[in-house]
């Protein structure tokens, strides 16, 4: 693709999330300003910390939960992803079988609980952020990726899942991109929402139920006070019984942490509407999410107004794990994507982008959520989640209130929730081995998915790097 083709349809695109980049937006509250107490705080207003507060007053509506939110709610990683919302809790079934074989199973069967759930509660509080049950769609546009699907059907099936294996002509006449070689579908595992609306939506429900929140009121502080926890905040101070950590990679408050998440950036595209001739071009009638098999993959999907949010494959990891506004803009990815898009669909040649963004994910070396608690059972905390936290973050709540409670649970009990990932090495090794490891990622899809001595060490070790 021409770069001048490239560079006239980025030239209008506003350099802010499509999804908050809505004129409703719901004003934020108002930041503490005071010394208080609370059964349970909640830090952090992303999904993970609206869910936590939202089940706790589910379980116990007279437990007083107050959330607090450095920025407002759904601002970080909540709000700027692709708005695929997951039954799978261990980013994806081969993952989580290699990684948990003996209770896969129940894993499968607690996601999709999990997911029937979020549709359920989507419907009681009437969240209008456009819950749709599409699936899934995963294609191959490489021969070697071909066989793999084949495989990925066959797991699935096996589990439980509802899919289909399209061939090239099937799979070509779901979606015309003349990339497509194969594809599976898989029915009812994944939904397609508005991220940013879902979490003003879940805010709403917090509200109703008697949460307190504070947005603009960032944690500085965390320490033990008198068998309490005190929250320390620039004009304010509460102490509480009980502690939810949900902060994704911008705060880490438990230095512990330090050692298992690493801030990596994902970015993201969304054109201008298409038009109905446009929209008639490339199909897509059961308007599915898509993802291809790489292993630095492509995820797209059409909005509500079709658009097309096109992201993934470079994820990035700065040098020193900095997290800085300034990279959520990377023109040099922006222009990778834009090519890769029309070599998926030359027929929208001409389509202009609307929006440009990124913004960092939590990632481990497991590449699923981990959890613990810390001070004495006091404090629980989930991250990790590495991009699949859109309906992973409700099965996170519920661990963390278990952990909470002190009380043996199904979920307490799960190896997932027992174990950790393998740390990462410290600075600068650290940096150094992202660094090799995504160049061999890249090595590995230009050579038919050959993995080199350097991931094949990784994977025997349990430690890698996820685009």
């Amino acid at each position: 693709m021409d770069n001048r083709v490239i560079n006239r349809a980025l030239a209008d695109a506003a350099p802010r999330p499509y999804w908050l980049d809505q004129p409703d937006a719901p004003a934020p509250t108002e930041p503490l300003r005071t010394s208080g107490t609370a059964d349970l705080a909640v830090i952090g207003g992303g999904f993970s910390g609206l869910w936590t507060a939202l089940l706790a007053k589910q379980r116990d509506p007279d437990r007083d939960v107050v959330l607090l939110e450095a920025h407002t709610a759904g601002w970080a990683a909540s709000g700027r992803n692709g708005g695929f919302c997951s039954a799978s809790l261990t980013h994806g079934l081969d993952n989580g079988a290699a990684r948990f074989p003996g209770e896969i199973a129940t894993l499968e069967r607690l996601g999709r609980a999990n997911l029937d759930a979020i549709e359920e509660t989507v419907h009681q509080h009437g969240i209008d952020c456009g819950f749709a049950r599409t699936g899934d769609l995963t294609v191959a546009t490489q021969p070697w990726q071909v066989a793999g699907l084949h495989e990925v059907a066959e797991r699935a099936a096996e589990h439980g899942g509802q899919v289909t294996l399209l061939d090239e002509q099937a799979v070509r006449a779901e979606v015309h991109s003349p990339t497509y070689l194969a594809g599976v579908w898989d029915h009812d595992g994944v939904a397609m929402l508005d991220p940013a609306r879902l979490a003003w939506g879940l805010r709403a429900a917090c509200l109703r139920s008697g949460v307190r929140i504070h947005e603009q009121t960032p944690v500085r502080h965390l320490s033990s006070v008198d068998g309490r926890l005190r929250l320390e905040t620039p004009d304010g101070r509460l102490d509480a019984s009980r502690v939810a950590l949900a902060t994704g990679p911008q705060a880490q408050l438990l230095r512990r942490l330090r050692h298992y998440v690493v801030p990596v950036y994902d970015y993201v595209l969304v054109t201008e509407p298409l038009s109905a001739e446009q929209l008639t071009s490339i199909g897509w009638r059961h308007r599915q999410g898509i993802s291809d098999s790489g292993n630095q993959f492509h995820y797209y999907r059409l909005t509500a107004d079709n658009r097309i949010l096109w992201g993934g494959y470079d994820a990035v990891y700065f040098a020193g794990g900095r997290i800085r506004s300034s990279q959520d803009q990377r023109p040099a990815t922006f222009q990778m994507l834009a090519g890769h898009f029309f070599d998926t669909f030359p027929q929208l040649a001409g389509v202009r982008f609307s929006h440009r963004w990124g913004g960092v994910i939590d990632t481990c070396s497991r590449f699923c959520a981990f959890f613990g608690r810390a001070y004495g059972g006091r404090l629980a905390y989930a991250s990790g989640y590495t991009g699949l936290g859109v309906g992973a973050t409700r099965f996170g709540a519920n661990v963390m209130l278990d952990l909470l409670s002190g009380q043996e649970t199904e979920l307490t009990s799960l190896r997932m929730v027992r174990s950790r990932p393998v740390p990462f090495p410290p600075e600068p090794l650290r940096t150094g081995v992202i660094g090799l490891t995504r160049w061999s990622i890249a090595r590995a899809d230009a050579r038919e998915g050959r993995r080199n001595l350097w991931l094949r060490t990784l994977d025997r070790l349990g430690l890698g790097f996820d685009s």
